[in-house]
């Protein structure tokens, strides 16, 4: 019995080895590249080219970001991506919650047919040039709202959230119908409330997605300073072959447009860093609640 139990434990800790050494190796893979990116943003540009750059700075300057913010371009990309993430992920979660409250009432007339009609729009699409054709007609290309209407409600999103909701108690709801409240009422006071973790997972995607999309302003879009983002402007700075702002000319010896454009991803990338601890909480909980229940 004894020999048994040893063997037991001493497979549990060989394959819990083996596990965290899996998991340590793949997040060093992972935060290399951001590692890399910080090094090469806070090393001179000329030194950068002669290569051996792998952790650390080797010639220390801030030239790079000097460069970069003095850019009127990049806090006018700023400026629009919050206002975008912001109003676009909160209309976004809160349309979507209420489609997904209504789809999670087996008592809504047609729901059978409203589940179809959203999972076929998962699976098929008109494709790029009947939605360009259909942004264009409804007046929203070279607009901000193309970027908040279209992206209003997500399929995806509403079964997550409607699972949610589907696992809270149905005696809550008879019990606030008893006292009177209408749905909107019960979605607003019960629902939501009670669903922190399937929104607070799902309003991350929202930021992550909105904050990190280039694809709409380069399609929809013609790239003026009202409706540039932050993605776009930094693909524009990485593809430049040469990047001349309007600074002093020893700062510009110090840089090239490599490293400029690793300053520009690093000042890209911080308000994510900063939100994504405060929502990280809820995200395990949140997938689990939103893919089991239902």
């Amino acid at each position: 019995m004894k020999k048994e139990r040893l063997r037991k434990t001493t497979s549990f800790s060989v394959s819990g080895t083996v596990i965290i050494f899996i998991l340590v190796l793949i997040a060093l893979i992972t935060l290399y590249p951001f590692v890399y990116t910080l090094a090469g943003s806070f090393n001179d540009g000329t030194d950068f080219e002669k290569g051996g750059v792998w952790l650390f700075p080797r010639v220390w300057t801030l030239a790079n970001y000097q460069v970069i913010v003095s850019d009127s371009l990049l806090w006018i990309a700023y400026r629009n991506t919050v206002v975008r993430t912001f109003f676009g992920s909160i209309l976004s979660l809160t349309f979507t919650s209420l489609v997904s409250y209504a789809m999670s009432r087996r008592e809504l007339k047609g729901r059978t047919f409203f589940q179809i009609a959203n999972l076929v729009t998962m699976f098929f699409g008109g494709g790029l040039i009947p939605y360009f054709a259909l942004i264009n007609l409804i007046g929203l290309y070279d607009s901000f709202l193309v970027y908040i209407i279209p992206a209003l409600y997500s399929v995806y999103n509403m079964i997550v959230i409607s699972s949610g909701y589907r696992g809270i108690s149905e005696e809550l709801h008879d019990s606030a119908v008893i006292d009177g409240a209408g749905e909107l009422r019960i979605w607003a006071q019960i629902y939501f409330p009670l669903s922190k973790a399937v929104h607070a997972t799902v309003l991350l995607w929202l930021v992550v997605g909105n904050w990190n999309s280039y694809y709409s302003t380069m399609v929809y879009t013609r790239g003026g300073e009202d409706v540039i983002l932050l993605q776009y402007y930094l693909m524009g700075v990485i593809n430049k072959a040469s990047y001349t702002p309007d600074v002093g000319g020893e700062v510009l010896e110090q840089v090239t447009s490599k490293t400029v454009s690793y300053a520009a991803i690093i000042i890209a990338i911080l308000p994510i860093l900063f939100v994504y601890p405060f929502l990280s909480k809820y995200f395990t909980k949140g997938v689990m609640v939103g893919s089991l229940k239902g």
